[in-house]
């Protein structure tokens, strides 16, 4: 057998178990074999959701990475499902009104499994992943999600609906001003004003996500003065 058939095989090989574990979790997420209450709610279904974090801009070839690892380790049956959070907004361009998909956290996954030794191993291992988010030491086990984080982080996505027009606020942030996010998938959180838009009404605050500062952009109508 030469090396070049050597190699297709190889790539072929790799090439099913990716589709496999794709359809595997196309099935999970698309709720087959799946009740109605666990679709709604995500905190109901088998195992832990967890936190993964990978450089900006690569969540959707670390995903597609974990999934092929998943394949080659045999662990579908412990690693579940894999979620980069996404949100639609309405923005205008040249003029003319659509719906766009935009990551609702850059740089973090969330991952639903069982966490042992051999999961823990697969998914840290994974190219483009620079570690888990709640390790608070190297060795422990990552802590999950709670309830409240899951139900939060993963009914962010909006209807694609503009929305409504509100009465234009004052300018009078400062940079470095403590300010609580009043709606949106951040509502509750406190953070620190980054940046002032004032042309666009908008402003980049600093918020505590998964133990992390994350600048997000929000219009000066989405947070109050703390």
């Amino acid at each position: 057998m030469t090396d070049d058939t050597t190699t297709q095989l190889a790539n072929d090989d790799e090439a099913t178990a990716s589709q496999v574990v794709d359809a595997t979790f196309d099935l999970t997420q698309d709720g087959d074999g799946v009740d109605d209450s666990e679709a709604e709610r995500p905190w109901l279904r088998p195992g832990k959701w967890y936190v993964v974090h990978s450089q900006s801009g690569y969540e959707k070839k670390v995903d597609a990475n974990l999934k092929a690892r998943i394949a080659s380790y045999n662990l579908a049956d412990r690693i579940y499902e894999i979620v980069i959070p996404m949100e639609d907004v309405v923005e205008f361009k040249q003029g003319r009104k659509q719906t766009v998909q935009k990551k609702v956290f850059p740089g973090y996954l969330l991952v639903r499994c069982e966490m042992d030794d051999e999961t823990w191993f697969c998914i840290r291992n994974t190219p483009g992943v620079t570690g888990f988010v709640g390790q608070s030491q190297k060795g422990k086990t990552p802590a999950p999600l709670s309830r409240k984080e899951v139900e939060t982080f993963l009914s962010a996505k909006g209807d694609g609906k503009e929305a409504p027009k509100r009465k234009a606020p004052k300018l009078d942030y400062e940079i470095g001003e403590g300010v609580r996010v009043k709606e949106g998938p951040f509502a509750d959180f406190s953070g620190q004003v980054a940046e002032i838009n004032a042309d666009h009404m908008k402003l980049k605050v600093l918020v505590n996500i998964f133990g992390r500062e994350t600048l997000v952009e929000m219009d000066f109508s989405q947070v109050a003065k703390l």
